[in-house]
């Protein structure tokens, strides 16, 4: 017997408000009976009946249904009340700060090599904000005793940045350290002809992959970016994460804690070549999100913002909700410039390749969405998966 095999169903549940928002796909053609139930939803048409369970920590109340429209394209709006646990908890860099102050191995998050082996880390401590130096100089009554003096961990120390954290290699120099490649730059000769000649600054790269990790700032100190290391206990096995899955929680979570830490809600996304790639709004980091492709009669199975073959059944994931602009224009340079000159405007610099990803994860997870959801003004809308 045929099934409402093309419905699909979409429910974003906000915990602090409370409420969810679930959209019906309806199929071309048939008449549908819905009843709402606490744990499932079920879906009857004159060709068949499909039942959607929900996951075990999302709880609706029938009664509370309101807003009843029919969006073209979409299918069956509606909102409720709704209860929501929290799932999944987000991807640390260093699975909290007591685990780090152990013996921790940091590993490429690309390909799993070793980069790091058997680090102590006796402090793991915040850096400030890159303006920290302006505002001591506002506040102290004498000169900066810190003016032109960076910040570099000593042995055993870990700074944590904003998007990238600060290691010092001395106590490495035994073990087999990253690559380090020379950035060129072009240059005039006296003949006039271009060549090439390094910059200040090295990248670093993974020997196994290839891929940027971060850069030298110095002989002995080594800032990765976020992106690109995980760094767990050493000797303890743990899950290998796909890449799109790290890169979403990991950048989620930065937009979450700077958020909460700075009151800020834009963010311009950087290259470490000074580029912007993209623009990021954040609109709520409260929501639990739910997608049913309506495959079969009895559905536990939701693919939210991947590959459905991975995702086991009577899954929901936590995320965060966002506007965002490409900037890979021309006609995008004057939003990318006033953005830039707002002060209330965060830049996060990631390696170029990392941005590009970003970008391809937002347009991915854009078109997973129903067509009303996708815009909001000029930007499109994305959530990335913590």
């Amino acid at each position: 017997m045929a099934t409402s095999a093309e419905t699909r169903v979409f429910l974003e549940v906000r915990r602090r408000l409370q409420s969810a928002l679930l959209i019906l796909g309806e199929p071309k053609g048939l008449l549908m009976d819905i009843s709402i139930t606490p744990s499932s939803l079920q879906l009857k048409t004159p060709e068949g009946c499909t039942e959607i369970w929900l996951p075990a920590e999302v709880r609706l109340v029938p009664s509370s249904c309101r807003g009843l429209q029919f969006v073209p394209g979409d299918g069956l709006h509606l909102r409720l009340q709704a209860q929501a646990e929290s799932c999944t908890k987000p991807i640390s860099m260093f699975n909290q700060s007591s685990q780090a102050k152990g013996c921790c191995t940091f590993y490429c998050q690309s390909c799993g090599d070793v980069i790091i082996k058997d680090r102590k880390l006796l402090r793991v401590l915040p850096l400030p904000s890159e303006n920290w130096g302006s505002l001591v100089g506002e506040w102290c009554c004498h000169p900066d005793p810190f003016a032109n003096k960076p910040i570099h961990p000593q042995e055993n120390d870990c700074f944590i940045g904003d998007s990238f954290f600060l290691v010092n290699l001395r106590s490495d120099l035994w073990q087999q350290r990253p690559e380090l490649a020379p950035v060129k730059m072009p240059c005039l000769s006296s003949e006039n002809h271009l060549k090439l000649k390094p910059k200040a600054n090295t990248k670093v790269i993974c020997k196994h992959c290839k891929v940027t990790l971060g850069e030298a700032m110095s002989s002995e100190t080594i800032k990765f970016y976020v992106t690109e290391i995980m760094i767990q206990p050493s000797e303890r096995n743990f899950p290998i994460i796909p890449r799109s899955q790290f890169v979403q929680s990991v950048i989620a979570q930065c937009l979450v804690d700077l958020s909460s830490a700075r009151s800020t809600f834009r963010f311009s996304i950087q290259g470490h070549d000074g580029k912007a790639y993209v623009l990021l709004w954040l609109l709520n980091s409260d929501s639990l999100v739910v997608e049913s492709l309506g495959s079969s009669k009895s559905i536990t199975k939701f693919p939210l913002l991947d590959d459905a073959s991975k995702v086991k059944s009577s899954s929901a994931w936590n995320a965060v909700k966002v506007l965002y602009q490409p900037c890979i224009s021309s006609r995008d340079e004057k939003l990318v410039s006033s953005w830039e000159s707002d002060l209330s405007v965060h830049s996060l610099t990631l390696p170029s390749a990392t941005c590009l990803e970003l970008l391809l994860i937002l347009a991915r997870n854009n078109t997973t969405l129903p067509p009303s959801l996708r815009c909001m003004n000029s930007f499109q809308v994305a959530f990335l998966k913590m």
